[in-house]
């Protein structure tokens, strides 16, 4: 089944139209500020790698004009009319940042010598295009320095494209990080990184057409860039709010914030700028505590009390606040009033899930009835374009409570192709639910329409007229989403029905991330691929003997569990690999046949054929998994 994507539904039509009428558009101080300092733009902004293969495409969001059409929500097309302006804006004299060349923003702070690279963004092919601009208009500044404000990819993963490895080992460029950020960046882009990669292609839309019936944009940026994914691991960890550093003459005051936006987070004040870097704590709309392509929930209290810490220890000191994502606020009392409402928010949405979860409502119930109060919710700011009340509540009870809601009734649920065949049957069969669907969906209720054709493709994958009117209601769910990444899962959601599977474009866990694993990751990454089943009756052990760090590794296979120790053992393994710990990272890569173990260096004693035994029970992910189909 292919289709082309339609027109907005009357209802929907009428649903935009209220919207336009009572938002504050007249405000427009975030299109000032989104524009200030523009120096130039990137023309064409198209970004290639070196195969040819285009990473990065700008101008593919040219039609971002006038007014909202009404296939698309007024508020998102508004967002992404802010957030797709690309080019090299000033920040403050000395601080400037490339926007709208990736996901996120990269920023330049300018020392005695050279320029310090805050958050390098995901590829290194779009983060050599921004230093590019940059220096087009500032000058052939070498890079002093690099900074990771956080763990997550789009901040680190086009480091090698501002510097090398070599620099960085000969002490010319430092690296500096929260602590714990490369345990945290390695670990969530490997081991459930098919999953959130997968996942990811339907948030960001990057596979979707570009297009008022198509993807606009992610609230917190455009879409992923889809190069090279590289990693340089810090040289010097920020391990206490107030620690100073001072690199390149540039001084600079560090926040630790742990378990906010991400794992390993941090911000950032530059005293001789009076000028802030907010990481992505505070950004221009309601982050995500739980994000759509999975994560582990984050701290909505730990997020509000950060940025009470912030005010508490910048406020008065800082006249512009920046971030990694969005546009920069100007003035000491504006820039105290915007993280007020972002504190504000996250807080709110903490302590009001909570009372209610105290009198027993449930997550869902929590989600459909909490309204922001009306001085966060006539902010900008506060509006889910990328995170949303809704999914946010949700997580923070998942968070307190978990998946169950306490009801017996839904303790042991069949999954979704069993419940699928019983509530069509019960329903009175396939035919007669969608014949009802529609009727659903002309009555503009496309929530319902969509979780009982859910239940019919489940059921019968192949009805085709189950499979039109559920893409039918992904779209129009999509045309009114104000959430970027909603809409990018409606309409991914759609496209999946019409034509099938379609690609991951953005791969996070790259042989640079991957070479990273520490012995232990690397023994985890394994062990989350054995078919457990398979393996059941499967028994051998295997030493790995690091020669560089002097330690030893029994890793043993029983009853489908890959599990390791650095105890001593008493009993010789079935077979002992010898090497380093740089050499076995590469067998991420390369594998764990003896040839590739041969062409990494490694010395193989004992019985070889415990690696084909071990290979023979692997069963790796897949990166393009269905999602809305069984």
């Amino acid at each position: 089944m292919t289709s082309t994507p339609g027109d907005a539904q009357p209802f929907l039509s009428q649903q935009q139209e209220r919207l336009r009428e009572r938002l504050p558009f007249s405000d427009t101080q975030d299109v000032d500020d989104a524009a200030r300092g523009l120096i130039a733009r990137l023309a064409p902004a198209t970004v290639a790698a070196e195969d040819g293969r285009i990473v990065w495409d700008s101008d593919t969001y040219a039609f971002l004009g006038g007014d909202a059409p009404d296939t698309v929500n007024p508020s998102l097309w508004r967002q992404s009319q802010l957030v797709a302006q690309q080019g090299l804006f000033e920040v403050v004299e000395g601080i400037y940042q490339v926007r709208g060349l990736d996901l996120s923003n990269i920023t330049f702070v300018e020392g005695a010598t050279g320029v310090i690279v805050i958050d390098p963004l995901i590829s290194t092919e779009t983060a050599a295009a921004a230093l590019a601009l940059y220096r087009e208009h500032r000058g052939e500044r070498p890079v002093t320095g690099v900074i990771y404000t956080h763990s997550h990819v789009d901040h680190f993963g086009g480091v090698k494209g501002v510097t090398t490895q070599e620099d960085v080992d000969a002490g010319r460029v430092p690296v500096i990080a929260p602590e714990g950020f490369t345990e945290h960046a390695v670990a969530e882009n490997v081991y459930a990184g098919t999953a959130m990669g997968r996942r990811a292609a339907y948030m960001y839309g990057a596979a979707l057409a570009r297009g008022p019936r198509g993807q606009v944009g992610a609230g917190l940026g455009q879409t992923t860039s889809t190069g090279t994914v590289t990693l340089i691991p810090p040289t010097l960890n920020v391990t206490t709010t107030g620690q100073r550093e001072t690199v390149d003459g540039v001084d600079m005051v560090f926040q630790m914030a742990p378990d906010t936006e991400a794992p390993a987070e941090m911000l950032i004040h530059f005293p001789s700028f009076r000028a802030l870097c907010a990481a992505e704590d505070a950004t221009h709309t309601l982050h995500n505590l739980l994000t759509l392509r999975g994560a582990v929930v984050r701290d909505p209290h730990a997020w509000s009390h950060t940025l009470t810490e912030t005010i508490d220890l910048f406020g008065e000191v800082t006249d512009v606040t920046f971030a990694s994502h969005h546009w920069p606020t100007w003035g000491q009392d504006r820039v105290v009033q915007f993280l007020e409402i972002q504190r504000d928010l996250y807080g709110y949405l903490h302590d009001q899930s909570l009372r209610l979860i105290n009198k027993g409502w449930t997550g869902a119930e929590i989600a459909e009835h909490l309204q922001l109060p009306p001085a966060l919710e006539n902010s900008w700011s506060t509006h889910g374009y990328y995170g949303s009340v809704s999914h946010n509540l949700k997580a923070i009870y998942q968070r307190y409570m978990g998946w169950f809601d306490g009801n017996p009734a839904h303790l042991w649920q069949h999954p979704p192709v069993e419940a699928g065949k019983r509530y069509v049957e019960f329903m009175g069969g396939a035919d007669t639910v969608v014949d009802k669907a529609r009727e659903s969906f002309r009555a503009g209720d496309l929530r319902w329409a969509a979780e009982v054709l859910g239940h019919v493709v489940f059921a019968q994958p192949d009805h085709p007229s189950a499979r039109e009117l559920l893409a039918d209601t992904f779209e129009q769910l999509g045309y009114g989403a104000e959430n970027g990444t909603w809409r990018n899962f409606y309409l991914s959601g759609a496209t999946e029905l019409r034509e099938g599977q379609f690609g991951t474009p953005t791969v996070t866990a790259s042989p640079d991330i991957v070479a990273h694993l520490t012995p232990t990751m690397l023994f985890d990454a394994i062990a989350i691929q054995i078919d457990g089943p398979k393996a059941w009756d499967e028994k051998l052990t295997i030493d790995v003997h690091l020669t560089d760090v002097d330690t030893r590794y029994r890793l043993r296979l029983r009853n489908g569990v890959l599990s390791y120790t650095a105890a001593t053992q008493k009993t010789a393994a079935d077979l002992t690999l010898t090497t380093t710990v740089a050499a076995l990272s590469t067998l991420a890569v390369t594998g764990l046949t003896p040839e590739s173990l041969d062409g990494a260096g490694v010395r193989i004693e004992g019985d070889t054929s415990v690696l084909q035994r071990l290979t023979a029970v692997l069963d790796p992910g897949d990166q393009d998994f269905p999602i809305v189909t069984p």
